[in-house]
C-alpha cells in the first residue's frame, strides 16, 4: 500500500431522529450538519471524493449543492436499527469502489459523522495518516478523559475505591472514543463488515469537540460555535 493514499470520504446521513427531529439538517454555526461534515472531508488533504449516503431528499439536494456525490440509501438500512456499517458497504457497492485501485487511489475509506461537527480537515488527515503504517488495517478518533470512572454497581473501572485516592494526574491514561471520524482500508473492511479492522490504532485529537446525540448537545454546540466565531 503506498504511503499517503487517497481516501474515499462515505457520509452517512439518514433522514430519521427521534432524540433531534431531522438532526442531519439541524444548523450549527450557521450550517446544517451534513454540510459541516462534508466542509471538512473538503478540507482533508487526503480525500479526493466526497459521498453521502441518505435516504432524505432534503439530505441529498443540500449536499449535492455543498459538492458531495450521493447514493440514495434504501429504507431497509435506513431505520433505527440499521447499522452505519450497512450503509457503507452499500454506498461501496454502489460506487462500484474495488478493494484495490490503481496507485492506491481511494484504496483507504474515511467513514464521518455528521453528529461531530467540529471535525476538521486536519483532524481527518491525522486519523488517515495513521494507515500510512502498513501493519495498520483501521484508526479512529479518541480524546483524552481525565475522570474517575465507575460501575453502577460502585466498582471502579480505573481506579481502586479501596486504595488511597489517587491524584487525576496520577491515574492511568484514558481515551473515550470520539465517534468523529474512522479510518479504514477498503479491503479489510469488505472483509470483516465492522468499522474496527484488526490490528487498528487510536489516534490522539486533543481538541476533538463534543458529539451531538440530545437536544443539549445540539444547544451546546450551538453556543460553543457562537464563541469559537467570536
Amino acid at each position: 500500500m503506498a504511503a499517503n493514499a487517497a481516501a474515499l470520504a462515505l457520509i452517512p446521513a439518514r433522514g430519521g431522529s427521534k432524540a433531534i427531529p431531522g438532526k442531519n439538517l439541524q444548523e450549527v454555526g450557521g450550517h446544517p450538519l451534513v454540510v459541516r461534515c462534508i466542509q471538512a472531508a473538503q478540507a482533508s488533504h487526503r480525500v479526493t471524493r466526497v459521498v453521502v449516503s441518505t435516504d432524505d431528499d432534503a439530505i441529498a439536494n443540500m449536499s449535492r449543492d455543498a459538492g458531495a456525490d450521493v447514493i440514495k440509501r434504501p429504507k431497509t438500512i435506513a431505520g433505527d436499527n440499521a447499522s452505519s456499517e450497512s450503509a457503507l458497504l452499500h454506498a461501496l457497492d454502489e460506487l462500484a469502489i474495488p478493494d484495490q485501485s490503481p496507485n492506491g487511489l481511494e484504496a483507504n475509506l474515511v467513514f464521518l459523522q455528521c453528529t461531530s461537527p467540529f471535525t476538521t480537515g486536519a483532524e481527518i488527515d491525522k486519523v488517515l495518516a495513521a494507515l500510512d503504517q502498513p501493519e495498520i488495517n483501521s484508526s479512529f478518533a479518541v480524546a483524552p478523559w481525565h475522570g474517575f470512572l465507575w460501575r453502577a454497581d460502585g466498582d471502579g473501572i480505573n481506579h481502586d475505591p479501596n486504595s488511597p485516592r489517587q491524584r487525576r494526574q496520577d491515574l492511568e491514561p484514558s481515551y473515550l472514543e470520539t465517534g468523529a471520524i474512522y479510518a479504514m482500508r477498503t479491503a479489510h473492511f469488505r472483509a470483516v463488515g465492522q468499522r474496527f479492522c484488526p490490528p487498528w490504532q487510536p489516534v490522539v485529537l486533543a481538541n476533538a469537540g463534543p458529539e451531538i446525540d440530545t437536544p443539549q448537545d445540539l444547544a451546546l454546540c450551538r453556543g460553543l460555535s457562537v464563541v469559537l466565531s467570536s
